[in-house]
């Protein structure tokens, strides 16, 4: 059993406690009971055909109490942050606010392990921490080698080209200002509950 009361990745009711109750407590996920169900989030995704299942079907597993099948889908790492779905949504719903909240709690559960985005954002956010920007070559080197370095082959073609045409920079520069950077994000995480 977790420590919020979940055996097997369901949802259990513990003193009122729910599934919906733990996501609307986070910020960001306040309007998660706002949702009638319209499924224009969806009709206006740009990223739907790669998500298991679509914005609206989220929250209703979500509703529904199905913990395992959301905190483990690919759905909220599949989301580009471009809020079509807020612009069009007639309820006003903050859907990537949502996600980033499932995103957070699959990360504490351990539920991420299938995809690869949690370890592309902890290499990206290590990056800028280090040099205050980001060192393509660097990045993609550091994610392939903790993810699957075979991928890497692939990617050498693409690489060698941008490489060619200097668009590819060996060397990482770090900018000024680095330590009020690394402040700045060691102060989100702390506010965010992140490690």
């Amino acid at each position: 059993m977790s420590k919020n009361g979940h055996k097997n990745g369901e949802q259990m009711a513990v003193d009122g406690y729910d599934f919906v109750e733990e996501i609307a407590s986070e910020p960001g996920g306040e309007s998660i009971r706002a949702c009638h169900q319209c499924g224009t989030c969806s009709g206006s995704c740009p990223s739907v055909l790669w998500m298991d299942y679509s914005p609206h079907k989220i929250i209703a597993l979500t509703r529904a109490g199905k913990r395992q099948e959301v905190l483990s889908s690919n759905s909220m790492w599949c989301c580009a942050t471009c809020h079509l779905c807020t612009v069009r949504c007639p309820r006003g719903i903050e859907m990537p606010e949502l996600m980033h909240v499932l995103q957070s709690i699959a990360i504490r559960e351990g539920l991420a392990g299938r995809v690869s985005a949690p370890t592309m954002q902890k290499t990206l956010v290590n990056a800028v921490k280090g040099q205050g920007r980001v060192h393509e070559l660097g990045l993609m080197g550091r994610f392939f080698l903790r993810t699957n370095p075979l991928a890497a082959l692939k990617m050498a073609p693409v690489g060698l080209k941008l490489l060619l045409h200097g668009r590819l920079p060996l060397r990482a520069e770090k900018i000024e200002g680095t330590d009020q950077l690394r402040a700045m994000i060691k102060e989100a995480q702390r506010i965010g509950g992140a490690e």
